[in-house]
């Protein structure tokens, strides 16, 4: 939560470099997580559209 605080007010700040930096960041950490989601989700999304895929 103290993320998106901190997030919101370095848009409200509107500095240039720095705020392109943060959103790099908050870029960055969005990419980590899915990747990280799809990791331990990957077989159970697999078996899903398999079944999905073989009853169509």
């Amino acid at each position: 939560m103290a993320l998106v605080h901190r997030f919101l007010a370095a848009i409200r700040r509107d500095e240039e470099g720095q705020g392109l930096a943060e959103y790099a960041l908050i870029l960055a950490l969005i990419a980590i997580v899915a990747i990280v989601a799809l990791i331990f989700l990957g077989g159970q999304v697999s078996k899903i559209l398999s079944t999905v895929g073989s009853s169509i």
